[in-house]
């Protein structure tokens, strides 16, 4: 059990899980409640993709700004 939490913890770690996430993963996991622990790494999974969206969308408007940086620099001016 011991060697299956550490599992799981360095896991979490690993894909930058917060400790509160942590934590709560490894008290649910000590007490046997494996379809709660499931639940809450399914919600770590969507915090973490929801995060992935929102730096999507930031690249999306500095690639935005690139492309119009480049057509200022071919055109010699910026409107």
């Amino acid at each position: 059990m011991d060697r299956q939490l550490d599992w799981i913890l360095t896991g979490m770690r690993d894909a930058g899980c917060g400790p509160e996430a942590i934590i709560t993963a490894e008290r649910l996991c000590g007490a046997g409640h494996y379809s709660e622990l499931i639940k809450h790494l399914r919600k770590c999974r969507c915090d973490l993709m929801e995060e992935l969206h929102q730096s999507q969308k930031r690249v999306d408007c500095l690639d935005y700004v690139i492309r119009q940086a480049e057509k200022c620099a071919v055109l010699n001016s910026c409107s």
